[in-house]
């Protein structure tokens, strides 16, 4: 890993799976997360595809020396791959995951402990390394899954809501009376 293809991206989350590694389709079980990054957040869309050139260069020798021209690279048209979703409309998005777990914080850079703080629709921050992979004929940058940072809450993806919006403080102790 260089410093060239650490980046911070910023942006909506979305397949929220930091707490508990899952397996896919019987694959070893990872930590993963998506990043929903709307178009017009060209700073991040440019720091992306300037990681993702940098990645190519680095894992060259894993190409053969010579980088193929139909390269699957991790940042994603959701207005292609998503076309259902309303929420990935007019944005791209990122898979990233790890064998490893992520340090999950809050702004404040305070570890984040109550799992149901972090969830499918809050926004903040993840670290992600690229790199190049060249597995059973599959070549192409992946997007390694590092921290996870929350800078704020969101309307919940999944439909879920949270019990402080469900339920109200109650007073009285003999409610049912």
């Amino acid at each position: 890993m260089s410093k060239n293809t650490k980046i911070v991206v910023p942006g909506r989350f979305s397949f929220v799976n930091v707490w508990e590694p899952k397996s896919i389709n019987g694959s070893d079980p990872k930590y993963s997360i998506s990043i929903i990054i709307p178009k017009s957040d060209k700073k991040t869309v440019s720091a992306i595809l300037k990681a993702i050139e940098e990645a190519k260069k680095e894992g060259a020798i894993k190409f053969g020396g010579k980088v193929p021209a139909n390269l699957k690279t991790p940042l994603r048209d959701g207005d292609i791959d998503r076309p259902d979703d309303l929420n990935y409309a007019d944005s791209y998005f990122i898979n990233a995951n790890s064998k490893d777990a992520p340090q999950v914080v809050d702004a404040k850079v305070l570890s984040i402990f109550d799992r149901s703080e972090l969830y499918s629709g809050c926004y903040g921050k993840v670290s992600i390394n690229l790199y190049a992979f060249s597995v059973n004929g599959n070549k192409g940058i992946a997007a390694g899954l590092g921290n996870v940072q929350k800078l704020r809450d969101g309307e919940s993806l999944g439909g879920r809501s949270r019990a402080e919006d469900d339920f109200e403080l109650e007073e009285d102790d003999d409610f049912m009376s």
